[in-house]
């Protein structure tokens, strides 16, 4: 299992929107700055799904350059967690690979917050 790689990883982030999978690490890096305000150069994992959702790439910086994991699936799709406002989401290493292999992370959606007021 790959996740043993990540073992320094402090923070995995899935961007909300599909990216074009013909970007390079420098175009992951560049969605990771621009769009998720992150240090792509962090010891961070940033996760990233094509339109179709068959396809992830994972970029990861170690030391002194970049990896990328890439899963191609070939017949279902990423359950994509649709529930987050922000341009990313925060998933622990154990969500992310239930992500990769096929669970529906949508399920464990928060619950609303709730305002009260009282008058007494």
């Amino acid at each position: 299992m790959i996740w043993s790689r990540f073992n320094y990883v402090n923070k995995v982030l899935l961007y909300k929107h599909p990216v074009n999978m013909n970007k390079s690490m420098d175009g992951l890096a560049a969605v990771a700055y621009a769009e998720m305000q992150e240090n792509p150069c962090s010891d961070t994992l940033f996760v990233f799904v094509n339109r179709s959702r068959d396809k992830i790439k994972m970029l990861l910086w170690e030391t002194n350059g970049f990896w990328i994991f890439y899963k191609r699936l070939e017949r279902e799709r990423f359950h994509w967690p649709d529930w987050f406002d922000q341009p990313s989401l925060s998933l622990s290493l154990k969500q992310l690979n239930q992500l990769t292999l096929g669970f529906n992370l949508n399920g464990m959606r928060p619950h609303a917050k709730i305002n009260l007021s009282f008058s007494l």
